[in-house]
């Protein structure tokens, strides 16, 4: 159900609600992206009726309770929010619950990603990633710091790893080489990077193996790539959650660490001596 349809539900809904339920009719139908984020206390103080009314609205709408309701407004918006959008969102939190909020939120995304993973299609992505001749790690805007931390950790293990970034000219210069015996990694979440999925659409029209990290199916990148990893992304506020990639992320490198011990030891060690010779750490000597 898209917005428009669930705004139609609500208004043919609307001759058989309570005043107060109009009442949080009318707040929902003109302020939507705020409503998805509110917790239903939260709504209910921002329309003025209590939390009990919340609950007994959304089960008038056919909904197994609040957060389900809460839950489908905020898939129907998330890749719609402005910047200033998500802004605003921090409306409904009260200031000594921001750190509760965000840490729940983080922890339900964690939880769902690892609910919904396919091991077997994690440990493919790996695996492709050790066997191919070159890998391209692309990921642009706030995604940047996620593709900066993977490349940082496989060039320790992997001596093939190209980090396509807005630093080193345009995309398609970046992966003007890329072939079949290639594999490119891209990652992007709400609101999706046009130079990622650019990027992307080049390189698969190359030939080469694309795997992406994305949010949900209805992202660009999902289409685009032959393997994909979903993880959550829910947010609270104006800032992105990317716990859950990053976790995953994390993952793939030991993973990746694992199946390839011997040249990482071998690297780690040569690393270490440099390191200490060169005071990088800021040893004494």
């Amino acid at each position: 159900m898209e917005r428009t349809d669930l705004i139609n539900h609500i208004k043919e809904s609307y001759p058989k609600l309570s005043k107060g339920q109009k009442l949080l009719s009318d707040y929902i139908i003109e302020n939507y992206d705020k409503a998805a984020f509110m917790t239903a206390g939260a709504l209910g103080r921002a329309v003025g009726v209590s939390e009990s009314t919340v609950v007994r609205f959304t089960y008038a709408l056919g909904y197994k309770g609040y957060p389900k309701l809460q839950k489908h407004l905020q898939e129907i918006i998330k890749n719609r929010l402005t910047t200033i959008q998500r802004l605003n969102i921090m409306d409904g939190i009260e200031p000594d619950k921001i750190m509760d909020n965000v840490l729940k939120t983080d922890i339900s995304n964690l939880n769902a990603t690892r609910a919904s993973l396919d091991v077997n299609l994690f440990k493919r992505v790996a695996e492709i990633m050790i066997s191919a001749r070159r890998v391209y790690i692309v990921g642009f805007r706030s995604s940047a710091p996620l593709a900066q931390f993977l490349a940082f950790y496989l060039r320790y293990i992997l001596d093939n790893i190209t980090l396509v970034s807005t630093e080193n000219s345009d995309v398609f210069t970046q992966l003007l080489h890329v072939g079949e015996e290639d594999v490119v990694m891209g990652m992007a979440y709400p609101r999706y990077s046009s130079q990622t999925i650019k990027g992307l659409r080049f390189a698969k029209s190359k030939g080469a193996q694309i795997v992406t990290m994305t949010d949900n199916e209805l992202s660009p990148l999902y289409e685009l790539a032959d393997i994909c990893l979903l993880t959550k992304n829910d947010i609270n506020s104006f800032v992105d959650s990317y716990v859950a990639p990053l976790s995953l992320i994390n993952a793939l490198i030991i993973m990746i660490g694992a199946a390839k011990k011997e040249t990482l030891t071998n690297n780690l060690h040569d690393l270490e001596e440099l390191w200490q010779n060169n005071n990088i750490y800021g040893y004494d000597k």
